[in-house]
């Protein structure tokens, strides 16, 4: 795959590893870990009170029988304006757990897609002069990323880069290699990846024996 270079222009390519970016897709398992990454996202702090917890009502609103009306014990029921809600959402944990080597196996398998599709870019490097976003905007504009939402996955995301990318979060998000996972690559219609990330998501993805060999 081409390395392009700040300016948008190929340099000398480089070999991905097969195990990663050529690795067989597995759409059923991306769609399982992307339904839980999903929901873990999640807050769960949605509530509602039941008549037991809304304020008042401890007064029978008339008598049981004479008035000609249908009886009621409070008017906090559900069915009183101002009353409490039946069945309605409660705090709750939407946490879905799932093995490390299921996240392991669905990144490779998104990022796999990705490269199959011909949305994954190697850059050079992510180095700017100043932390200005107009800079790093010349960058995106010259390179084939086609005007869309583009995740850029780099070694680490100095101090001068989350500046200058700050004013682009509709557009772009900036991704440390160690903290990359399947629900990312996928959200993100373009994948950029600095060329000195490819080591660390190896060394995350394969064992160190097999990136040593």
């Amino acid at each position: 795959m081409p390395v392009y270079s700040k300016a948008g222009k190929e340099k000398k390519g480089i070999s991905l590893n097969k195990e990663i970016f050529g690795a067989p897709v597995n759409e059923r398992l991306l769609e399982l870990v992307q339904k839980a990454y999903s929901a873990n996202l999640r807050h769960g702090t949605a509530s509602t009170k039941t008549r037991g917890e809304v304020r008042g009502g401890g007064k029978k609103p008339w008598k049981q029988k004479g008035t000609g009306r249908a009886r009621h014990g409070s008017s906090r029921s559900p069915i009183w304006r101002g009353g409490g809600t039946t069945f309605g959402p409660r705090p709750r944990d939407y946490f879905v757990s799932f093995s490390e080597s299921m996240k392991k196996q669905a990144l490779i398998s998104a990022l796999s897609l990705r490269t199959k599709e011909k949305n994954l870019l190697l850059l050079e490097d992510t180095k700017l002069e100043t932390p200005k976003t107009k800079e790093f905007v010349k960058i995106l504009q010259a390179l084939p990323l086609e005007k869309k939402r583009t995740l850029c996955v780099v070694k680490e995301a100095s101090p001068v880069l989350k500046r200058a990318t700050s004013n682009l979060s509709r557009i772009l998000e900036i991704k440390p290699a160690h903290d990359l996972n399947a629900y990312h690559v996928l959200h993100w219609p373009k994948i950029l990846i600095e060329k000195d990330a490819l080591s660390l998501i190896e060394l995350r993805l394969l064992k160190k024996e097999e990136v040593a060999a």
